[in-house]
């Protein structure tokens, strides 16, 4: 009996089987749930310093074959997919790339993506992540301020990405960052600021040393540096940039320039040409620094695509089509509680129509459904039904009661 009690203890601290919460038995030994979750946290650090992303081994796919894979989940958008698919395989080019003996090196273009909210910069950045094999992350420039300031340095950016690379820092010096809102940190005024814009053109001089390529020290955990804290050096120099962002009013600074070289007859017939529902296409470098963009940063975003805004046709495949639509995901939702969710083509048209009238872009589609199915969402799953139809008539009643209403363009 004496034995059995002796034998009742963790075999790796020591500590009795009254002092623990669980202790689990082995064939000659005994371990406790302290020295348990121990060992576990310990295995997991050995993992992520043995995790690499295999670039040498990695299936690369060509433009055209990345560009299939957008279509799968973003309608349209055709311009900046392939812009998208040219620079990540030219990327992967670069990272793979051997020193010659002419010494040519290949250098890298950052991207930046002009659009309208809703039309799906952000969902190519997410998708786009999914076929990738090297660490990818979405950070959100609206946070940003200059170091010594409330809200994020700019640092905080490598910080996301050395998370997604589990901290293998060999391996986040070869990923992507998706640069969210970039327009948010456009300059207040048209002028150099003379006090301190810190959210604003302060944030854009910090990013420089980033997009440019130099070896920047990060803290791994995020936050403000501290002297105490342990910085990681990154050196960003093979990392790529993608930035986004709607640049509302931009419009006016394209209109504006292209109406300058209107000049006499002929100039007046090629202005005719423009089509002037579709100002962004026409977007240039100038443009953005009439925003608010410092010169240095745009010339450290050479590639400039933009996003078509979205028509009726375009609203209407995005609603269906896609891997990942939300008529699709209302279905599935429904289908787990047993009922077969349906649509009339109507209603489908009734929806587009008012994501057309209320200027939402793709998100205003889910925001129209959720008000038409809220409801049945609410009482179905207590009900005894095995279907259910969704007519033009029952939107039309359920918009009509709703709050998204008063979302109505004037």
């Amino acid at each position: 009996m004496t034995n059995k009690i002796k034998s009742d203890k963790c075999s790796f601290c020591g500590r009795e089987k009254a002092e623990v919460n669980l202790l689990i038995a082995g064939i000659d030994g005994h371990i406790c749930d302290r020295c348990a979750d121990q060992a576990h946290s310990i295995i997991q650090e050995e993992v992520k310093k043995d995790s690499t992303f295999d670039l040498e081994g990695a299936n690369l796919l060509k433009p055209k074959e990345i560009k299939e894979f957008l279509d799968q989940y973003v309608i349209g958008q055709d311009e900046a997919k392939k812009t998208l698919a040219v620079s990540v395989y030219n990327h992967y080019k670069r990272l793979k790339q051997a020193v010659d003996a002419d010494e040519t090196e290949i250098e890298k273009s950052n991207i930046i993506l002009v659009g309208e909210t809703g039309t799906g910069k952000t969902l190519l950045a997410r998708t786009i992540a999914r076929m990738l094999h090297v660490p990818f992350t979405i950070v959100d420039a609206t946070v940003l301020t200059e170091a010594g300031y409330v809200g994020e340095d700019i640092e905080s950016l490598l910080t996301r990405l050395l998370q997604a690379a589990d901290y293998n820092v060999e391996a986040a010096e070869r990923g992507i960052v998706f640069i969210d809102e970039i327009d948010k940190i456009a300059r207040k005024g048209d002028n150099p600021s003379i006090t301190r814009d810190v959210s604003g053109e302060g944030v854009q001089q910090g990013l420089l040393k980033l997009l440019e390529g130099s070896t920047v020290n990060v803290p791994p955990q995020g936050g403000r540096k501290h002297p105490e804290q342990k910085l990681i050096p990154v050196d960003t120099k093979n990392i790529l940039f993608i930035c986004g962002g709607a640049f509302d009013g931009i419009e006016r600074k394209i209109a504006n320039r292209l109406n300058t070289k209107v000049i006499g007859y002929a100039a007046a017939k090629k202005a005719d040409r423009i089509e002037r529902e579709n100002l962004l296409q026409y977007v240039a470098p100038q443009d953005l620094k009439s925003f608010g963009l410092i010169p240095e940063i745009i010339g450290r975003l050479p590639v400039l695509t933009y996003l078509n805004p979205l028509d009726r046709k375009t609203l209407r495949n995005i609603l269906t089509e896609p891997k990942n639509s939300v008529i699709k995901q209302y279905k599935k939702l429904f289908k787990i509680d047993g009922i077969d969710l349906d649509f009339e083509e109507e209603a489908y048209d009734y929806i587009v129509d008012k994501a057309v009238e209320f200027k939402l872009g793709a998100r205003g589609l889910r925001s129209i459904c959720e008000n038409i199915m809220n409801d049945a969402m609410f009482f179905t799953p207590s009900e005894d039904i095995d279907s259910l139809h969704i007519t033009k008539e029952y939107a039309e009643n359920k918009i009509m009661r709703s709050n998204i209403q008063r979302l109505k363009a004037v």
